[in-house]
């Protein structure tokens, strides 16, 4: 079945075609080296906030989390990483923080367990025990607990999804994210992560019934890979029939890594939805 974002029924593809369906290194030209780039600028972000890194939440080695201060009791953005569950880390995306930062927004970047050393179940479940000590340590950072937004990239993306259900998180903003598994599952990803049926759909919120009642900005690049672009606009549209608050959004000629640029600007334009979001609360 063709749609406007191109072939994007992944059940009547072949194996080959599902996986390249899915293979954003694959699509976009350059993207290792991108992200090298990425890690680069990153520690010498790091570099500058280096009060309060590696703050633990948890026993297992990634169970940290970093938090970058702008301002004395200022508002949260969580970030969360991407790479499919299963690669990356925070420290890769910290310089993304410059551009909230510059708007006095704090940032909090979180690590997780990847796969195949921890299942979905318990990821998602890291990053609310993230949140859960988040929200105890924010006074002594210097962060105001009441108001906490949680975004992510990519994989990153799906659990602010997941994490928008969290009782202390004001609003979410998901960029280039996956949100029904299924796909996942049938396809070459799904050596390490080894989902069943079962856990594939527990956490799918696009599956799910309704959803968290938190407000959900819904960000893709307009030049990514079809399934992803018509995931992003099937969950925008699975929110507005259900009533939840929900907007959805395409950056112009922006692929799964140059859409990020959006956030790493002080004038881009997922730094200035984090920043409405934040008004809105």
């Amino acid at each position: 079945m063709a749609t406007v974002f191109g072939e994007t029924n992944w059940r009547s593809m072949s194996q080959e075609q599902r996986d390249l369906g899915l293979n954003n290194s694959a699509a976009v030209p350059g993207s290792a080296e991108l992200v090298a780039s990425w890690e680069q600028r990153s520690a010498a972000v790091r570099d500058k906030q280096s009060a309060h890194l590696d703050l633990r939440y948890g026993p297992r080695d990634r169970n940290r989390t970093d938090f970058l201060k702008a301002a004395d009791g200022g508002p949260t953005l969580v970030l969360i990483h991407g790479g499919y569950w299963q690669m990356r880390s925070k420290e890769t995306v910290s310089w993304f923080a410059e551009g909230p930062m510059a708007h006095g927004i704090n940032v909090a970047l979180i690590g997780y367990t990847l796969a195949p050393e921890a299942t979905m179940d318990e990821i998602v479940f890291e990053i609310h025990r993230a949140l859960d000590a988040l929200v105890e340590q924010l006074p002594a950072l210097g962060g105001d607990p009441s108001r906490i937004v949680v975004s992510g990239w990519s994989a990153g993306g799906h659990l602010a999804a997941m994490a928008l259900s969290h009782p202390r998180v004001k609003a979410g903003i998901a960029i280039s994210g996956i949100f029904d598994l299924e796909p996942i599952r049938h396809s070459y990803l799904n050596v390490k992560l080894k989902l069943d049926e079962a856990m594939s759909r527990r956490n799918s919120p696009l599956l799910h019934s309704a959803g968290p009642s938190a407000p959900l900005a819904l960000v893709v690049g307009g030049a990514e890979l079809p399934m992803l672009r018509q995931q992003t606009a099937e969950m925008a549209a699975h929110r507005a029939v259900n009533g939840l608050p929900v907007s959805y959004e395409e950056i112009p000629g922006a692929d799964h890594f140059s859409v990020m640029l959006a956030l790493g600007s002080p004038i881009g334009r997922i730094t200035t939805l984090i920043r409405q979001l934040f008004e809105r609360g």
